[in-house]
């Protein structure tokens, strides 16, 4: 097979691709888009298997399991806050299992880089009881991803990849091994996936059993490695997945290196921890996200006669990401020498809106009546329009999870918020927004939900929205908003005092209504003049 460079993400699509997929799913997310986007291309070319965007994650997780029903193999893909979308069925799922193999790959983002948060989904992993594959470099990640469907299916669960920003969008070679064939069709049992109480008992009990199986199967993984030094008995090192390089980078230049226990296999493999404490007195635990080895090595009370290092003790920081200079400071060598700039620093360079973006002519027409109206509060949702928060717009005065932006408008409402406003995209709005206005219209809240159509989920790549255009007209009306208080508007500068006077006319009606500002995200749009 030929070796190629690919992305982190991508060398996990390849590796379910020769692992004998079927189908995938996903909702685009950094750092995870990348996956799908792989996926769909290749799809297209060989049409061999399906790859689509689902409308939110837990569609997607959905829809992957009903491939895992059908006896095949299925991939669902998505970062890291997507999987608390997806957490009812993920958690659920190891208690059906996996017919076919069932693969969750999730991209956390250590750093906040384009996310709410930067949470461990090594925790989840934990939480459902499962395995979770934690990737060092890009070689390991196609591995992975192709043991992982093996796993799942010998173990009857779903398995997760854990892939971190900095392994998901970088190259690197990888050398492919041949492709597998897809599985036949065969049902699952219907008495293990329909969970009844009686059922759902008798499935946690089967799950409760596969632990020791899980364990032994960390304590033998080829991924998990020991490497001892017997000339030094002072210090050790425990690393997972990316910081396993930063480590490595490190102690190469050392004349007594510290012996190293390298983790990419969960549950964690504790006679191999076991085996380190027992060779040396200190041990740092170098790990990217939340210090989920330190915490679970340290217990209650830490190890007799040992001191452990690492996240919790200060030596390496909680938040944010890892590098090999911040891991070295915690090995204790000496920084390397850095070049004197003289004090220059490099402008800041924040987010902002593109030049001639929808969102801007929508922001603008907002403020200009919003002047009228100071006591108000706009509630802001996931997409481009969040940096509307930056000036010159300085919009929107919250952000928090998608679709969050209409149930808190609707709750800010009833609080006495007045007016109170919704801004939410129409990707969002399809993904996690169609709910809470289903209540608000139910209740006919005082409150005002702007849904900015650019007919495409932009800050992502440009990926499809489900509730765009005519779809989206009708999607609202059906959730029963007033005909009457469901305005469009056109976001263009010329347009800017028709649509003032528009929004100004919906925020003084007393009750819902609904404003689409459509038009087509300007940068899409090039795309599509340049494919002709």
């Amino acid at each position: 097979m030929k070796t190629e460079i690919l992305l982190g993400d991508e060398a996990v699509s390849l590796g379910a691709i020769q692992a004998g997929l079927t189908a995938a799913y996903s909702y685009p997310g950094t750092p995870a888009s990348e996956v799908m986007e792989y996926l769909i291309k290749a799809a297209a070319e060989t049409g061999s298997f399906v790859a689509s965007w689902s409308v939110n994650e837990k569609v997607a997780y959905e829809e992957a399991l009903g491939v895992s029903f059908a006896g095949k193999r299925a991939l669902v893909s998505m970062k890291h806050v997507g999987l608390n979308v997806a957490a009812d069925p993920f958690m659920n799922s190891a208690l059906t299992g996996s017919n076919g193999g069932l693969v969750v790959v999730v991209a956390d983002d250590p750093g906040m880089h384009s996310s709410q948060n930067e949470q461990d989904s090594r925790y989840y992993a934990r939480f459902a009881q499962v395995v979770c594959l934690e990737p060092s470099n890009h070689q390991e990640a196609y591995d992975m991803t192709r043991l992982a469907f093996d796993l799942s299916e010998a173990l009857g669960l779903p398995v997760m990849v854990r892939l971190v920003t900095r392994l998901s969008h970088s190259r690197s070679l990888v050398q492919p091994s041949e492709p597998r064939g897809q599985n036949e069709l065969r049902h699952g049992q219907s008495q293990d996936w329909t969970l009844l109480p009686v059922n759902a008992r008798r499935r946690f009990r089967t799950l409760l059993n596969k632990q020791a199986q899980m364990a032994e199967l960390s304590e033998g993984s080829v991924f998990n490695a020991l490497e001892i030094n017997l000339k030094n008995r002072a210090f050790g090192v425990i690393a997972s997945g990316i910081a396993y390089n930063y480590v490595k980078e490190n102690t190469r230049e050392m004349k007594n290196p510290p012996s190293t226990l390298k983790i990419s296999t969960y549950p964690l493999p504790e006679k191999m921890i076991g085996r380190l404490f027992d060779h040396v007195k200190t041990v740092l635990v170098a790990e990217e996200g939340y210090p989920f080895i330190e915490t679970a090595v340290r217990g209650l009370f830490g190890v007799p006669g040992k001191t452990l290092i690492g996240k919790l003790s200060g030596h390496l920081p909680l938040s944010g990401e890892l590098s090999p200079e911040i891991v070295r400071s915690a090995l204790g060598l000496k920084p390397l020498e850095k070049h004197d700039l003289g004090g220059f620093k490099p402008a800041a360079r924040p987010p902002q809106l593109c030049a001639g973006c929808p969102h801007a002519d929508t922001f603008n027409a907002l403020n200009k009546v919003l002047e009228e109206f100071p006591k108000n509060n706009v509630f802001s949702d996931i997409g481009c329009y969040t940096l509307g928060a930056y000036p010159p717009y300085s919009a929107v005065q919250t952000c928090v999870c998608m679709g969050a932006s209409v149930s808190m408008a609707k709750g800010g409402a009833e609080a006495g918020i007045r007016p109170s406003i919704a801004v939410i995209g129409d990707s969002t709005f399809g993904h996690s927004g169609l709910t809470p206005l289903l209540e608000a219209a139910a209740a006919n809240t005082d409150m005002t939900v702007f849904i900015l159509d650019n007919s495409t989920v932009a800050m992502t790549g440009g990926q499809p929205s489900y509730a765009s255009g005519e779809r989206l007209l009708q999607m609202i009306e059906g959730l029963g908003v007033a005909k009457e208080h469901i305005r469009v508007i056109e976001p263009l500068p010329k347009n800017l005092e028709k649509n003032a006077r528009i929004i100004k006319e919906e925020i003084e009606h007393r009750g819902l209504s609904v404003i689409i500002a459509a038009r087509e995200c300007l940068e899409e749009a090039k795309k599509k003049r340049r494919r002709g």
